[in-house]
């Protein structure tokens, strides 16, 4: 989801399009955040006070099997998402939780005991302080 799409685009796709729908790929595109679904309901949750937890849940899920969004398994304490999809990496502050893209190459050597597996993605994940934090 790194440029918009139409809705045209997501109807091709197969996406049955509802305002709720619509509003959840909104907030999304070009959204840095990795939000979980928890801080995407509680975004849009009073523009549309009718919308269920489990609606954006559901969505996350067909965005994801669309290849839509990636869902990151880095945070611990809840499942966040990335609409940014290509292989990237993550940095990700031990105090604040704060989640940052890491766009840079790394030379990976695939380790012997996986070299019977067929490995379709990696990422690096870095762990630390991030400025806010470090100088508090």
């Amino acid at each position: 989801m790194e440029k918009r799409h139409t809705i045209e685009f997501y109807k091709k796709l197969g996406l049955k399009i509802t305002p709720q729908r619509l509003a959840i790929l909104e907030y999304l595109e070009n959204n840095r955040d990795h939000p979980s679904a928890e801080d995407i309901y509680n975004a849009l949750k009073d523009r549309f006070p009718s919308m269920s937890f489990a609606t954006v849940y559901n969505t996350l899920e067909v965005l994801m099997e669309k290849g839509l969004v990636k869902e990151l398994g880095i945070d611990s304490s809840k499942k966040r998402f990335d609409p940014v999809v290509h292989t990237h990496h993550h940095f990700i502050c031990k105090k604040c939780g704060r989640i940052l893209d890491v766009e840079r190459n790394f030379e990976i050597t695939i380790p012997p005991e996986l070299k019977d597996c067929d490995i379709v993605d990696f990422q690096v994940v870095f762990s630390g302080f991030c400025p806010n934090c470090k100088n508090k």
